[in-house]
């Protein structure tokens, strides 16, 4: 995994300095009078930021109308932002506490689909096993293989789940999901750790 981290960091490095620069503008144009400019904010983010809220959520209603909640709180807040973290950052930080909040009253889960499965957290070797699987029993399998898989990835509490979607689908480095969570880096990496472990047990008894 630490390559992964490696890359997805030196992918964040590229540019940052310009997209922060360019955030800045806008939210000063906004601040200044011409809310039109946070239009540019919205269009800018709201696919990343969707995407992360229907990867917690599995409902793409939700997802929208998270998403919308979102960047209206956003807006109202602008005054608040101080720019001690990257704008992104502190958007992100709204939608994942909208979201855990959205998740905790309605006790949704995340509806993982095996085709997804090498980009949502479960180590290659599992993989592959799963894969073979399907391959030599499908489809009389494949009801039951998608079934055992969503049972094990809903025992993943809000909190395990927002790490994996955040570090394995929306690419965000340990440190960025540190600063989006408000936690540490090694609680980050503790329970991105310990979810996968819970994946593989939960999901090893049925390769057997």
């Amino acid at each position: 995994m630490s390559d992964r981290s490696t890359a997805a960091a030196a992918g964040v490095q590229t540019g940052k300095v310009g997209l922060a620069d360019s955030d800045a503008r806008l939210i000063e144009s906004v601040r200044s009078g011409n809310i039109a400019a946070f239009d540019q904010l919205v269009n800018k983010y709201k696919q990343r930021i969707f995407a992360i809220i229907y990867n917690m959520t599995s409902n793409r209603e939700d997802a929208a109308d998270l998403t919308q909640d979102c960047f209206i709180k956003a807006f109202r807040s602008l005054d608040r932002f101080k720019g001690r973290s990257h704008f992104f950052t502190w958007l992100y930080r709204i939608a994942v506490n909208a979201t855990l909040s959205h998740i905790k009253r309605n006790r949704y889960r995340r509806f993982f689909s095996f085709e997804n499965l090498n980009e949502e957290g479960v180590s290659p070797d599992l993989a592959e096993a799963l894969a073979s699987k399907m391959q030599t029993e499908r489809p009389v399998m494949l009801g039951e293989l998608q079934e055992k898989l969503n049972e094990a990835l809903q025992s993943l509490s809000p909190k395990h789940r927002t790490v994996v979607v955040l570090f394995e689908i929306e690419g965000l480095s340990h440190e960025e999901i540190s600063e989006v969570l408000h936690t540490s880096v090694g609680t980050v990496r503790s329970r991105l750790h310990y979810a996968k472990r819970q994946l593989q047990a939960s999901l090893q008894p049925y390769l057997g």
